[in-house]
């Protein structure tokens, strides 16, 4: 039987209010979700911080081009994994040992902090082409 590991993440907004996202990755390797875990977080900022178009995951932000404000930032966080059997929906093309080692490389050029203010359109462009 294949092993498949979930990935969930948030955006949190200046208000504290949150959009959920997951991606389901192959875990050929069957690596141990502990030693995940603490590789995601050596890697993330502050544990759980992380820009999502540098590790082609889905940006899942709340803000709209007419609600967005000052406090509003570019950081996604990480929150857990968990090993799955069944999902709704197709994996993604990169087993968990790809998606580590691209996390990995973006920590190490450094995690680019972008102003959402400034960088709304390149934002909806991000997000339509993950649509297609």
């Amino acid at each position: 039987m294949n092993s498949y590991v979930k990935f969930n993440y948030l955006y949190r907004d200046a208000g504290n209010y949150k959009s959920w996202g997951e991606l389901i990755f192959s875990n050929p390797d069957n690596l141990d979700l502990i030693d995940i875990d603490i590789q995601l977080r050596l890697e993330f900022i502050q544990e759980i911080f992380f820009v999502a178009h540098q590790i082609n995951v889905p940006e899942i932000f709340l803000y709209t081009e007419n609600s967005l404000n000052e406090d509003d930032h570019c950081f996604h966080e990480y929150n857990s994994v968990e090993n799955v059997e069944l999902f709704e929906f197709e994996p993604d093309k990169r087993s968990i040992k790809q998606f580590l080692e691209q996390i990995d490389i973006a920590s190490n050029l450094g995690w680019k902090a972008f102003n959402p203010l400034i960088e709304i359109t390149k934002i909806r462009d991000r997000s339509y082409s993950l649509s297609k």
